[in-house]
């Protein structure tokens, strides 16, 4: 495989990354000037490291290869890995939805499926086709598989479901509507949690107060059955909401202890990285960054400035927490300890990863071998493509 234009192949150290303050008042922003060099972060700003590795390793990590699996993918959002290699990608902008086969090439999705998406899907600034995720795929056999999407409509944000075989996309029915849409603040990421349920992260499209709204899908981590009902021990009953106070959530994993990580954009000061427990309230908009506790709110574990970061999505590894950073361009990682104890939260210091190296990162996911992908984001309107963008890309880190 071709290595990405930029990217060395071999000992790219880890930068330790510094918190700062900045200000970004509108999402996902792509640089407009010189890159702001990160000074020293205020005290308080986020969690200080432990002593000692502990059970994460060092502190740093360095990435040993990265090498290109598909090049020429059209402004890429959603990334699902699947058992037997392949890995599915949505195309925000035109509603497609490609499978990339473990030899790099690229297949369209044909089918009932992909006509109602390029004929119901609406992309407006950050809406589209969303994010996707694949129910039960255990890789134990090669038959179609149960898929879900995040979809922007004309009404709405909507999780879709269908069954993929080979390429070929079945007609899809919604399982959950009503989702809050706008041309900014969508959320749009699905996962399936450990439990075997369907999370779905959203956005306050726009509009503040719905974050503190229990009755209001916008600014909510969701917990829902396969066919789109409130899942069994949601906090609060027959609601699908499984945490609130969120102003747009885009990256979600989970530790191998179980705990919940979530990836949020700032509004003009603090990106966040959050521990999620059921029935939490994250603070937005009363709160951006640390300091709600008093108020009974959570506090993330980790905080960036808006210039840094621009989170999107997030994976978990036995060693770490991986985000991927739009207008920061970089692959963050927080180096993952046992929670308790002096260091109650669980994570260290946040190091920076491909600081620059291939631009704008939307995805990330972890593979079964524990190499990361990463899905690049230049070419949708807020990034400088280069020659091959947009990319996925496999890492090796250590």
């Amino acid at each position: 495989m071709r290595t990405p234009r930029g990217l060395a192949a071999i000992g790219v150290v880890a930068v330790l990354a510094v918190l700062v303050a900045g200000c970004s008042g509108t999402p996902e922003v792509g640089p407009t000037g010189p890159r702001v060099t990160p000074s020293p972060a205020p005290s308080g700003a986020g969690p200080e490291p432990s002593a000692g590795a502990g059970p994460s390793g060092p502190a740093t990590v360095d990435v040993v290869d990265g090498s290109d699996v598909a090049t020429g993918l059209r402004a890429p959002w959603g990334l699902a890995a699947l058992a037997d290699g392949r890995v599915l990608v949505t195309s925000r902008d035109d509603a497609r939805l490609v499978v990339v086969r473990p030899d790099g090439r690229v297949l369209d999705v044909t089918g009932p499926g992909a006509a109602q998406l390029a004929e119901q899907v609406v992309h407006r600034g950050e809406g589209g086709l969303l994010g996707v995720a694949v129910l039960g795929d255990d890789g134990a056999h090669d038959g179609p598989l149960d898929v879900v999407l995040y979809a922007t409509t004309a009404q709405d944000n909507r999780v879709l479901r269908g069954t993929l075989d080979g390429t070929t996309l079945s007609a899809l029915h919604p399982v959950l509507t009503g989702i809050p849409a706008a041309d900014h603040h969508d959320g749009g990421r699905l996962a399936v949690g450990p439990d075997g349920y369907l999370y779905v992260t959203t956005g306050d499209a726009g509009r503040t107060s719905r974050s503190q709204d229990v009755d209001d899908l916008g600014g909510k981590i969701l917990r829902i059955t396969a066919d789109g009902r409130p899942a069994d021990g949601n906090p609060f009953p027959g609601s699908p909401v499984w945490s609130l106070g969120h102003r747009n959530v885009q990256g979600i994993g989970w530790a191998p202890d179980g705990r919940m990580f979530a990836a949020e954009f700032g509004q003009s000061t603090w990106d966040e990285v959050n521990v999620i427990r059921p029935g939490a309230n994250y603070g937005w908009p009363l709160v951006e960054g640390m300091g709600g506790a008093d108020g009974g709110f959570v506090d993330p574990v980790a905080v960036w400035a808006t210039s840094d970061a621009s989170p999107s999505g997030l994976a978990v590894t036995a060693e770490g927490v991986y985000v991927a950073g739009l207008r920061g361009e970089r692959l963050w990682r927080l180096p993952l300890l046992a929670a308790g104890g002096a260091d109650a939260d669980g994570v260290g210091e946040p190091h920076a990863l491909l600081t620059g190296e291939l631009g704008r990162l939307r995805a990330v996911a972890v593979l079964g071998d524990g190499d990361l992908l990463v899905l690049t984001n230049n070419t949708d309107g807020r990034g400088r493509p280069r020659a091959g963008d947009d990319r996925l890309v496999r890492l090796t880190v250590r």
